[in-house]
């Protein structure tokens, strides 16, 4: 089966072609190894969901460290009324 490609509406160029790449990892949705050249183009919708991932992971993380440093503020402002700091 011929591929199209979606940027010059021509055959493929594959690895003639700049936005031909090799993508090796994990796929987002099923937890698959993922070893595959393919247009970029094409491997934009399972990127845009792995950058998804991370960024949600990000804010998991971030406001775990809130959560900690406002408890350890709380506990630091108490000492100090107490004048024991």
């Amino acid at each position: 089966m011929k591929k199209i490609c979606p940027l010059i509406g021509d055959e493929c160029l594959e690895h003639g072609c700049q936005w031909y790449t090799h993508i090796i990892g994990k796929n987002p949705q099923s937890g698959e190894d993922v070893d595959n050249f393919g247009c970029a183009m094409t491997f934009m919708p399972m990127l845009l969901i792995e950058n998804a991932q991370q960024a949600r992971q990000t804010g998991a993380a971030v406001e775990s460290f809130r959560n900690t440093m406002a408890k350890q503020n709380d506990q630091m402002l108490q000492l100090t009324k107490q004048g024991i700091v």
